[in-house]
């Protein structure tokens, strides 16, 4: 007979799991940041046969606890600077566990209405942050790759509505082709969800770009001489260098052209929220449509992307679908009709949860501080003997250098290999770099100085 825990051991079990979690986090500030297994040796610990009968549910999560984490990376903690991770905020992270929890489909209202008048609050707060025109739609998403999807839909909807074709319908076989005019210095991200929509990868044409932002006169002349159906798009944030495009300058003459301006957000959207940064996003509100991630800057446990759209008969349009067996939502909102997935997890709780934690002034501060402190690794390394700064932090990302390609490759690794702090590496400009990146609410000039200070004794060293 296979084993079950009976219901009677949830409060065990649970609590099992709550002590382990407890642990990892009070020990964030002593463990290794990288992991420290290998490939193999992961493997080896976690491949154990599968069961015949089951295996009670405490041996289960107390194994898995120990096999595990030499492979969990430590980008819950404030020293992890490799990539734009957030860390999970008190509130965020305890609204994910009752999330789990709840276990919703947050597919549509009937199958968890406080899922679903979650997700309406939130997304109103979320454009009144974000200063979106009256009546954006907004989608709740695994993350930026699935906004763009959406978005990108509801671009190609609407583009081909224009012309009196229906993609969702007649599908793209004999419709106008759809050409993208995007940043070149945009992430893949966005080729990949013009594959995915079958709009193809060969349709895409770069805007040559000065220090990672598109010029005005560049976007004029791409657009001119052609009547085609065109997506046009720019960037809130670029990777390495945080670069932003002049939305207030380019927006207008995408729309002057009868194109559709999309924007990749995912982290540079938050700009908008803080006063200092808000000069960097000005005009983006005059774009179509727009995406970010709550993973990064809000702190959010993964799985929490957003989808805006200026249009919200295009973003319906792209994705709503009616069958008989689902009850349709009347006034209510339905989730379904605005992301392209069935079922899915009520991701709109923890998203809730951290902005009523923060609070506008608490977003304020947090972006503000990640950015002071990307500023300070970068200055701060970049003054290291046998250290070049490459770019400072246009908001919280920035690039440093030492000596020549493969120097600079070791000194990532000998890094990571201390513990101390986490970085990764990036061919910028033809040059291999340190990306330093900032957007961790736990990091503190502390998690800064210690960073620091293990880059000075690697190079003292190497």
């Amino acid at each position: 007979m296979l084993h079950s825990t009976p219901p009677s051991d949830d409060r065990t079990i649970l609590q099992r799991a709550a002590d382990h979690a407890f642990a990892y986090l009070e020990g964030l500030d002593t463990r290794s940041v990288a992991t420290t297994a290998s490939l193999e040796e992961l493997r080896t610990r976690l491949a154990r046969p599968l069961p015949e009968q089951g295996t009670p549910a405490t041996r289960v999560i107390d194994e898995l606890v120990a096999d595990a984490e030499p492979g969990v990376l430590g980008s819950q903690t404030g020293r992890h600077f490799a990539w734009v991770i957030g860390g999970g905020g008190p509130a965020a992270m305890a609204a994910d566990w009752l999330t789990t929890v709840w276990d919703q489909n947050a597919g549509i209202h009937a199958c968890g209405p406080a899922a679903s008048v979650v997700e309406e609050i939130a997304a109103e707060w979320l454009k009144t942050l974000f200063d979106m025109p009256n009546g954006t739609s907004v989608g709740f998403v695994t993350g930026t790759q699935m906004a763009h999807v959406t978005c990108l839909a509801a671009a190609r909807h609407a583009l081909l509505r224009d012309r009196g074709w229906s993609a969702e319908r007649q599908g793209l076989a004999g419709a106008p082709v759809i050409r993208i005019l995007a940043n070149a210095e945009r992430h893949y991200s966005v080729d990949r969800a013009v594959r995915l929509l079958g709009l193809g990868s060969d349709n895409i044409q770069d805007l040559p770009t000065e220090d990672g932002a598109v010029r005005p006169d560049t976007l004029r002349a791409a657009l001119a001489g052609s009547d085609a159906p065109t997506i046009v798009v720019l960037q809130a944030g670029e990777l390495n260098c945080a670069a932003f495009d002049p939305f207030a300058a380019l927006a207008p003459i995408a729309r002057a052209a009868g194109a559709w301006t999309h924007v990749d957000g995912a982290f540079g959207l938050w700009a908008k929220v803080a006063p200092q940064r808000r000069a960097l996003v000005e005009g983006l509100e005059l774009c179509d449509s727009w995406t970010t991630d709550c993973h990064k800057y809000l702190n959010v446990p993964y799985d929490s992307g957003l989808a805006f759209v200026r249009d919200p008969a295009a973003h319906r349009a792209a994705l709503t679908l009616s069958v008989s067996y689902l009850p349709a939502g009347g006034a209510a909102r339905d989730q379904i009709e605005w992301n392209p997935e069935f079922s899915r997890r009520a991701r709109g709780f923890a998203v809730y949860a951290a902005l009523r934690e923060l609070g506008r002034e608490g977003l304020v501060e947090m972006v503000e501080r990640t950015c002071r402190h990307a500023q300070t690794l970068v200055d701060g390394i970049g003054a290291l003997a046998g250290a070049e700064r490459v770019s400072g932090s246009g908001l919280n990302q920035g690039l440093v250098r030492f000596g020549d390609d493969a120097r600079t490759d070791a000194v990532i690794a000998a890094v990571n290999r201390t513990g101390e702090a986490f970085f990764g590496g990036v061919t910028w400009g033809g040059r291999r770099c340190m990306r330093i990146s900032v957007c961790n609410w736990r990091t503190s000039e502390a998690d800064v100085a210690r960073a620091i200070a293990a880059v000075r004794g690697v190079l003292e060293t190497l």
